[in-house]
């Protein structure tokens, strides 16, 4: 589905990430964990192709797109939900929505099927559907990230730190509604901090620690490794 090899990510002197290999495999859910810092933000801008990497290599379905634009990418089925939700604030939901899929050139008919057929899995987006963005809750916000991103018709589904800022009855909701979504056979990345409920949907998992790959293996393996709490995670809290 989509691979980095080698890949490094530097800011002016400072390298952000180094040296890591990872790969998505189609149709599972892959939970990228680490510390606040660790690198997992910097990876995934790099795989969605918003920031430039300074060594390695990212494929999508055997194709070498290291060198290109965000917009081809997002073209291509790579879609990042980036970290703090990033809705338009002052657009309604439903302008969100078609924000989403601007790439697409879809008529106005077909948009607004596109636009039903998403919402389906959001019943509370299509109450607020002509709402503004910037009244809506958090847990709200995060569901609109979620629906904008699916407009695109991802091939992947790269979610940051969706869990930032929620209450836990919310990130109960939420899990439970991506475990949904991971059902239908869409390939999700999800970027935690909170590696239990990540870990509770993931098939497989990277932890990531002052930007290299430290761990990774099964979502079960690292459930049941001490280490992975103990020495990479231990300052991290888990919402109860």
């Amino acid at each position: 589905m989509i691979s980095a090899d080698g890949l490094s990510v530097s800011y002016g002197p400072v390298t952000a990430v180094r040296d890591v290999d990872l790969e998505v495999r189609g149709g599972e859910v892959l939970a990228v964990l680490g510390r606040n810092g660790a690198g997992k933000t910097t990876t995934m801008k790099a795989l969605a192709g918003l920031l430039p990497v300074s060594a390695g290599r990212i494929t999508h379905g055997g194709v070498d797109v290291t060198e290109m634009a965000a917009e081809e990418r997002v073209r291509r089925g790579i879609v990042l939900v980036p970290e703090g939700r990033g809705v338009f604030a002052d657009l309604t939901v439903r302008e969100n929505l078609v924000m989403g899929a601007y790439h697409r050139r879809r008529s106005a008919r077909a948009l607004g099927d596109d636009i039903e057929r998403v919402t389906e899995r959001f019943p509370r987006l299509t109450e607020r559907i002509d709402q503004r963005a910037g009244s809506l809750s958090g847990g709200e916000q995060q569901m609109l990230a979620i629906a904008r991103g699916m407009m695109a018709e991802p091939s992947v589904l790269m979610i940051d730190e969706p869990s930032l800022g929620l209450a836990p009855v919310i990130v109960d909701h939420l899990y439970e509604f991506l475990g949904g979504l991971a059902a239908t056979g869409i390939t999700l990345v999800i970027v935690e901090q909170y590696v239990h409920v990540a870990l509770g949907i993931a098939d497989r998992a990277y932890v990531l620690d002052k930007g290299e790959v430290a761990l990774e293996g099964s979502a079960a393996a690292l459930r049941a490794s001490p280490e992975l709490i103990d020495t990479y995670l231990a300052n991290e809290t888990v919402p109860t």
